[in-house]
């Protein structure tokens, strides 16, 4: 009993830290900007609801919102579909090259994402596809990382489903979207969140490639409103709380699954 009291107590704790900067944004989003950095800080709201509204009028939002949907729901579809291909091939099939293959693939894991903004932004210039959409979303289509994920949770996986379809006369590619995609429901999930968020919170691509406020997405967006001399804190937390929700409510819908497709992908290596 003590001993559940305390972990109880450090999670408690731990979870109040983990909280604070949340209930501060909002207690932030609510007070005027001479409150807000006044010293001491105070720690009462002051009831500036008319924050929330002037984020509209300094921004796009409604579009820049758009904007950041579609590109993290068009991210996040194409890196389930094209990751869980290329995952269940280094899992389940054999071809020449294989473990070559797979471990280039890796590699770029080791590669910091930096390097990578040059040739990417020369490539959509070329394209013609700067101050686009396209230019948001195809870069980041794929990624090492979910090869990897998925490949670890495909590794899981009962083969003798599989080698029963064989028997029955599927191919791979049926094997693969009627047996393999069904089962792997949680690892698809996690991988999906863990894209969703790194697709909302993406700030430094959308700089790079749009200048246009009305094909900026929400993480650009908000950083427009930091200036060189001074910042309006309030506002900017009421913006960042609002680009905030749409993905903490995915999280706590899909929250179950993401841990258990978390946890099962550590089984087998």
């Amino acid at each position: 009993m003590p001993r559940r009291f305390w972990l109880h107590t450090v999670l408690i704790a731990a979870s109040l830290v983990m909280v604070t900067p949340f209930v501060w944004q909002i207690i932030t989003s609510l007070k005027t900007l001479s409150s807000a950095t006044t010293v001491p800080p105070s720690l009462l709201p002051e009831g500036h609801w008319e924050n929330y509204g002037r984020v509209f009028d300094l921004l796009p939002f409604g579009t820049q919102f758009l904007n950041t949907v579609i590109m993290a729901v068009a991210r996040t579809l194409g890196q389930v579909l094209f990751c869980s291909m290329a995952a269940y091939a280094f899992a389940r099939l054999r071809f020449p090259g294989k473990r070559i293959l797979f471990a280039v693939i890796l590699s770029v894991l080791m590669v910091p994402p930096q390097l990578f903004i040059i040739p990417q932004y020369q490539i959509m210039s070329d394209l013609g596809w700067l101050n686009s959409l396209q230019a948001l979303i195809v870069p980041g289509l794929f990624s090492a990382f979910g090869v990897f994920l998925l490949r670890q949770f495909f590794l899981s996986l009962p083969g003798e489903l599989e080698e029963a379809a064989r028997i029955d006369g599927a191919g791979p590619l049926r094997i693969y979207w009627s047996i393999v995609l069904p089962l792997a429901r949680p690892g698809l999930v996690a991988l999906a969140v863990l894209t969703l968020l790194w697709s909302w919170n993406d700030l430094f691509w959308p700089l790079v490639v749009n200048s246009d406020p009305e094909t900026m997405t929400l993480s650009a967006g908000l950083a427009s409103l930091q200036g060189q001399y001074q910042t309006d804190y309030p506002i900017l937390m009421a913006g960042s709380l609002l680009a905030s929700l749409p993905v903490i409510v995915v999280f706590i819908f899909l929250q179950r699954q993401f841990i258990q497709g978390i946890a099962q992908t550590g089984i087998k290596g």
